[in-house]
Parts: C-alpha cells; sequence; structure tokens
C-alpha cells in the first residue's frame, strides 16, 4: 500500500487486491482457532476492547493501532495485563488492513473514522466490530450495510444491549402484547459534563499525526481542547450527545417498538448551560413519530437528576396496560403485572457473539443493517436540530422530500485521500 499521499485509487485498489487471501483465510478457519484482532483507537474505548478481546478464549489481539504514537505503550499494557501476548503496533491502520495475518479489527475511533474505516475494512476483507454509533453521517450508514454484504464481513456494532439477556427478556415481554397498547418509549440521559472552555489553534502534539486523526474530514487547524475526547461536541467530527450515548436507548426503543424509520421528526433544545466552545446542544429533546407510535429522547450534559425513579439512563415503554423501564437498575413493570431482572451493561457476551459470527458467518447480534437503523434516528434528530424544524423523512429513499437544506446534512464533504464513498 502507498503510504505517502495516497491516491484513492491506489488506496482501495491495494486494498481490494487483498482481499482474496484475506477471505480464504476467514473461510477455512476451525472452530478451534482463534480469531486474530487487530484494536485500532486506543484512547478509551479501544483499551477495554484490547483488554477484553485479550482476556477471551477465542481470540488473540495481534495488533494495536492507533496514529497517536504516545498511546501505543498503553494499549500494549492492556493486552498484556489481560493475559494476552505482546502485540504488534501501528501507527497507520493502512498497514493493519494490508496485514494477511489479521482477521477482524476492532475500530474504537472518533465517530467521523467509523464509517470509513469499516469501509475499507470490509474491502481489505476483514471483519469488523465498529463502536457506536455507526457512522458520522446517513449515507455512510448505507455504504457500510453495501460494503458488508458485498464482500461477506461479520460487522457488530458495539452496542452491547443487544447481547445482553436481560435486556432480551425485557423486550419479549415489550413485544408479548402484556403492556398492552404502546403509544411511546421515551429514552433518556442526564448527567453532569463540564465545560470544555475556549481555545485557539496551536501546536500539533508531538507523535500525533494529526492528518490521519482527521483522515476522512475536511483538515482543520489542531485545537487543544477538540482532542481526545471532545471531539464528540463538534460536528465536523461528532454526533453530539444523542450519538455518543443516546445510540444505546434508542437502540433498545427500536428493538421494542420493532419500528425501523420514522414519518417525522423534530427537535427542540440548544445550548443552554454551558459557555465554552461546543457546537452541540447541551439540552435536547427529540421526537420521531411512526404510524401508530412515537419515540422521544431527551438528554441534559450539565443535570444528574433522573427519570421514572430517579434513573439517569434509560428507556420506558408506556403502554395502556403497563409501563416497562429498563435502567441501571434492570428492568420493572409498573401499572400492572410485576416482572423484572438484573442489571448489566457487560460487553463479554456481545464480543463473544462476534467471535462466534466470524467463525460460523452467521450474523451478529448487532449486525450493521441493524446498528446503522438506529444510528439513523440518532442522526435524523441532529439534523432536525441543525435545521431548526420539523422534518418529514422518506424510508424508500433515505431522505427528505424537496428539501435541499436537509437533504445536504445526510452526507458530507470528505478528503479525497480517505473518501469512502467514491469507487476504487
Amino acid at each position: 500500500m502507498q503510504l505517502a499521499s495516497p491516491t484513492r485509487r491506489v488506496f482501495l485498489g491495494s486494498l481490494a487486491a487483498s482481499l482474496p487471501a484475506t477471505a480464504a483465510l476467514a473461510r477455512t478457519q476451525t472452530a478451534e482457532d482463534r480469531v486474530r484482532v487487530a484494536v485500532i483507537g486506543l484512547n478509551g474505548r479501544g483499551l477495554d476492547l484490547a483488554a477484553l478481546f485479550a482476556k477471551s478464549d477465542g481470540s488473540e489481539v495481534v495488533t494495536v493501532c492507533d496514529c497517536d504514537a504516545r498511546v501505543l505503550a498503553k494499549g500494549v499494557a492492556a493486552v498484556e495485563k489481560a493475559g494476552g501476548k505482546t502485540p504488534h503496533t501501528e501507527q497507520d491502520f493502512r498497514r493493519v488492513l494490508d496485514d494477511k495475518n489479521v482477521h477482524a479489527v476492532a475500530i474504537a475511533t472518533p465517530d467521523h473514522w467509523h464509517g470509513p474505516m469499516t469501509i475499507f475494512a470490509c474491502h481489505a476483507g476483514k471483519d469488523v466490530y465498529v463502536e457506536k454509533p455507526a457512522c458520522h453521517n446517513v449515507a455512510e450508514g448505507q455504504a457500510m450495510i453495501e460494503a458488508a454484504r458485498k464482500y461477506n464481513r461479520v460487522v457488530q456494532l458495539g452496542t452491547q444491549r443487544r447481547s445482553a439477556a436481560h435486556i432480551a427478556d425485557a423486550m419479549a415481554h415489550v413485544r408479548s402484547g402484556a403492556l398492552g397498547k404502546i403509544g411511546l418509549a421515551r429514552a433518556w440521559i442526564h448527567q453532569q459534563r463540564q465545560p470544555i472552555g475556549h481555545a485557539t489553534p496551536g501546536p500539533v502534539p508531538e507523535g500525533l499525526d494529526w492528518t490521519l486523526w482527521q483522515g476522512p474530514a475536511p483538515a482543520q487547524p489542531f485545537i487543544p481542547n477538540r482532542v481526545h475526547y471532545n471531539w464528540h461536541w463538534f460536528w465536523h467530527w461528532g454526533t453530539g450527545e444523542l450519538g455518543n450515548n443516546g445510540i444505546h436507548a434508542l437502540d433498545v426503543a427500536r428493538w421494542g417498538l420493532n419500528v425501523e424509520a420514522p414519518l417525522r421528526v423534530t427537535s427542540g433544545g440548544g445550548k443552554y448551560v454551558f459557555d465554552d466552545d461546543q457546537e452541540v446542544p447541551d439540552t435536547q429533546n427529540v421526537t420521531w413519530e411512526f404510524d401508530n407510535c412515537a419515540i422521544t429522547w431527551e438528554h441534559r450534559m450539565w443535570s444528574k437528576h433522573g427519570l421514572e425513579g430517579g434513573s439517569a439512563f434509560g428507556t420506558a415503554f408506556y403502554g395502556d396496560k403497563g409501563t416497562l423501564i429498563v435502567d441501571d437498575k434492570g428492568w420493572r413493570v409498573e401499572d400492572g403485572e410485576k416482572a423484572g431482572g438484573p442489571t448489566t451493561a457487560d460487553i463479554g457476551p456481545h464480543i463473544a457473539n462476534f467471535l462466534d459470527c466470524v467463525r460460523t458467518r452467521n450474523r451478529p447480534n448487532a449486525d450493521i443493517e441493524t446498528g446503522v437503523l438506529s444510528t439513523r434516528l440518532c442522526l435524523l434528530g441532529n439534523i432536525a436540530h441543525r435545521t431548526g424544524r420539523k422534518l418529514t423523512f422518506n424510508a424508500a429513499t433515505w431522505n427528505f422530500p424537496g428539501d435541499a437544506e436537509a437533504n445536504a446534512l445526510l452526507t458530507r464533504d470528505y478528503n479525497p485521500a480517505f473518501d469512502p464513498m467514491k469507487p476504487a
């Protein structure tokens, strides 16, 4: 692979060229073989994934990768502490995708890299575990599904509640009819984040490849209060609290109601409390309308006061015969038959499901299509916020009929060197 200013055709051409050998390797795996995993992105969630894949009986972490060389040692330490062998290190993910020794990649990069890197990995014949949200924009999500299907890849989104037994029990209860007619599901998170202050452009820290970090996003100057976590609060790279945490609760809501695309979406709220550089709303209420029900979302980034008995995070289903609540206490039914289950957000079963599907070639619990449909709710909510009006969505065409402003936000401009939407 050409690493110095690769052209788009050279880049994806190199990835496609590696597909047959890598795909054949995956097809000939036996049940006793460990899946050889590379973890890409080591600031935060990536360290957790490195440890979890390293300690799993079904996988081995052979490589850790991050465009910030300063954190590579942390990735190595996480793998070793979990009992794994010392992994190889890479700063450039393209070398990982070229490596025939790697069966699968776990992607824990910023949001703007989730879609493009997943697409590139599918081209390269790798299976993918990608953190939530699935993508930075709706068009990327469509392209992710297409790439997974075209190259017969297993792609699992990191919405681990899809593999939690107690959540599955709760969803079975919701869909059993025991709650009666359900007219509304409500999802929320209330937490107390801190302002990020105001900052101006400065020098790129030694060891950080700022070009690779920005990747598909058009280049901007380095500003310290954006990296490494606060990129979440800028539209250029992140998807706000709705994409950051809303994806989990909204995925549960969509699962329970068995709905896909909304007919209409409205967002209220704004930046009411924080005086800083953040672009996203610190307070947001979104409503998605479907044929016979609605889903709402609420977040406050500046208050811990919760809902439904004080829960800081959760999803509730309101029926005319009862209300079911899923939160950090488990699940319970109020105003009707009593029920319940333990609470856990354990990611272990979700990773085990992914590894099993890599071997069997079955689709995982949070297959990329499922993940994209849930992520789409978040993205449509953000578009409604940014346009400031109620939007009508067409499920067949994945767009807003006759609304050029809203449709422009379904995709983005790309750095040509990392554009996932152009053919090789």
